[in-house]
């Protein structure tokens, strides 16, 4: 059985220390990729590091939407230097986020606009994050999507059912992380149940979020995607090596891995 996690921070100060026995556990629990995500310029660097340093490791280099606000151009000027390495599959983490006020919401949609062009530019996918802010993230899609498909990914998705299926028809993936695997999150599994195959993902935002049974463990790594992916599993009625078997195809197909 082959599992790939799509969003890791692997380069968070909770687990930089201890990489060696987390790429060890993923290994062993039957992760055969991990994309470790950036959040800033210097997490950009870092993730490409890691990456470089562990066959089983890919990047994402890019800006999150609440670390906007202390970017400069000198910052996506190295964004599309990094995007161009080789281990480097995905542009992100960015998108908008109305639950923190870390940036102020229009410089969070400049800064958006310039990672889905760089998108389409380079053919590489969006990771993209969204807190509070679902109409928000649609509305900014919307005027991509007119003229072609968006090449993406909503990643750890806890939004309505409208919301991904307007996603689902304008090309993208979409992504679940341990939230799925709450008690209380009987909507979201709906949601899950609904995305075709080719389209599903799993990751586990690591450190954050350990999903059920492991809910309250610290911190949270790739190793434990496994318990997602039984979530899912268990909602599609499908077995735990299927649901692995087409969620790692599809995270190899879009990333080109």
């Amino acid at each position: 059985m082959e599992l790939f996690d799509t969003h890791a921070h692997l380069d968070d100060k909770q687990l930089r220390p201890i990489l060696d026995q987390v790429v060890t556990n993923a290994l062993e629990a039957g992760l055969t990729g991990m994309v470790a995500i950036g959040t800033t310029v210097a997490s950009s660097y870092a993730c490409i590091e890691i990456a470089e340093q562990h066959e089983v490791v890919w990047a994402a280099v890019g800006i999150h939407p609440n670390q906007c606000a202390t970017a400069n151009e000198t910052d996506w000027g190295q964004i599309k230097k990094l995007i161009k390495h080789p281990k480097a599959v995905a542009l992100g983490e960015t998108g908008l986020d109305r639950y923190w006020d870390y940036c102020p919401f229009a410089t969070q949609l400049a800064w958006f606009d310039r990672h889905i062009e760089l998108s389409n530019e380079t053919g590489k996918p969006l990771v993209i994050h969204m807190r509070d802010c679902e109409q928000d993230i649609l509305d900014r899609l919307r005027p991509f999507a007119k003229t072609q498909s968006v090449n993406g990914i909503m990643h750890s998705f806890t939004g309505a059912q409208e919301t991904a299926q307007q996603c689902l028809e304008w090309g993208m993936h979409i992504s679940f992380a341990g939230m799925v695997t709450f008690k209380k999150s009987v909507e979201l599994r709906e949601v899950a149940k609904m995305v075709p195959n080719d389209r599903l993902l799993i990751e586990t935002d690591s450190p954050y979020l350990s999903p059920h049974p492991k809910r309250g463990q610290r911190p949270n790594q790739p190793a434990l995607v496994k318990h997602t992916a039984q979530c899912l599993a268990d909602v599609r009625e499908c077995s735990l090596e299927e649901l692995a078997k087409l969620t790692t195809d599809n995270a190899k197909r879009l990333f080109c891995v």
